[in-house]
């Protein structure tokens, strides 16, 4: 019997929203980088939007209708969108958010897109404020101070048992006899 694995290792194709032509989406970026239905108001996500821009970050926001199934298509399709758009780019449903980006990292990512998801109800002006709003605060844990603190920590144990063994070097003389005979009564 043989048995290949070649399918583990295949790549998943994108799954996106039912309903999704990539083509009008990337169409309706053009103009003010949000791309959403006529029935939401694109002038105040094009504000939060533009103003993400002004301060260096390239945003492309896309409003889909619902929460479509799975909530990781929102990520497949901003993914898609990635290819042709470059900088970041959100995804939001009714309660979830997906992102793609070429200049930020997937945990600022992730930690942006938490903010987004869930609080908003519908109203995507309100995520896109708190994704960029947490994509523009710097993080509040300095790793590099982490990492001293514990290098130095490190070093003052390395030191201090160097310490501790230079002075019981082979000058240390005999056991006295009174803690020799009480080791003795205890066996």
């Amino acid at each position: 019997m043989t048995v290949s694995y070649a399918s583990v290792f295949t790549p998943m194709a994108a799954e996106l929203p039912q309903d999704t032509d990539v083509d009008a989406i990337v169409a309706d970026l053009a103009d003010n980088h949000v791309a959403a239905s006529e029935d939401v108001d694109q002038s105040e996500l094009a504000a939060v939007v533009a103003d993400a821009r002004d301060h260096g970050m390239p945003l492309n926001v896309v409003v889909v209708k619902g929460n479509p199934a799975p909530d990781s298509s929102l990520r497949d399709l901003a993914t898609v969108i990635g290819k042709s758009e470059h900088g970041t780019v959100l995804v939001l449903s009714d309660d979830w958010a997906g992102t793609s980006s070429d200049t930020v990292s997937r945990y600022r990512l992730e930690r942006a897109e938490d903010v987004a998801k869930f609080r908003h109800g519908g109203h995507s002006v309100e995520a896109a404020r708190a994704f960029v709003h947490r994509l523009e605060t710097p993080s509040t844990v300095s790793w590099t101070g982490i990492t001293i603190v514990l290098l130095a920590g490190l070093v003052a144990v390395i030191v201090g048992l160097l310490m501790v063994k230079s002075r019981r070097g082979p000058d240390a003389g005999p056991v006295p006899e009174a803690i020799a005979e009480q080791d003795a009564s205890v066996r």
